[in-house]
């Protein structure tokens, strides 16, 4: 990540906003090159790509346009940060899958790891369905926050422990908007 400008920071949610994390011309360059190694190591076995709603949302649909296969998609919605900025630890399943995992090989595309604590979760239900392999796509993996040890295979990028928001990060549904990745520093 390089030095950003106060110049990237949109006028409209400066007030809420620190310093840019990841400008939008990273973030595309990355997903660009998150997109080419997962074409390249699913190449003979299309994945199916689970975004976990809503915060994966703008990430998974940048990075499905630069894989090059026929992925199939589908969706989860998990909760365990209610309308706080840290974690609760307690996961909730809002949203269940549509697709049969059984066999496939599939790629939790997550948007951010702190805790850890959701995607272990994740990984032991999703698990239990007998997919072929299962992987994680984070966007963002947050230094130091992890309370259970992950080995995630692609990681768009490792950032401080911030609270952050933008490419579909959010504070209570706000700033999800943001072209880049911006840490917060406005009132929940």
């Amino acid at each position: 990540m390089t030095d950003h400008r106060d110049d990237e920071i949109p006028q409209w949610a400066a007030h809420e906003l620190g310093r840019v994390i990841i400008s939008p011309q990273e973030l595309h360059a990355r997903v660009a090159q998150l997109g080419a190694e997962i074409t390249r190591d699913y190449a003979s076995r299309p994945p199916l790509l689970i975004g976990v709603l809503k915060g994966a949302m703008v990430f998974m649909s940048d990075l499905m346009k630069t894989i090059e296969l026929p992925v199939d998609i589908d969706f989860m919605a998990v909760s365990s940060y209610g309308a706080a900025t840290k974690s609760s630890g307690v996961v909730r399943i809002v949203k269940d899958l549509d697709a049969e995992i059984a066999g496939r090989h599939v790629i939790v595309v997550e948007d951010i790891v702190d805790s850890g604590l959701t995607l272990n979760y994740l990984r032991q239900y999703l698990g239990a369905r007998s997919p072929a392999s299962l992987e994680v796509c984070a966007l963002l993996f947050k230094e130091g926050e992890q309370r259970v040890e992950q080995t995630i295979r692609y990681t768009g990028f490792r950032i401080q422990p911030d609270f952050v928001v933008g490419y579909g990060l959010d504070v209570n549904e706000r700033l999800r908007n943001l072209d880049g990745i911006y840490e917060f520093t406005g009132t929940p």
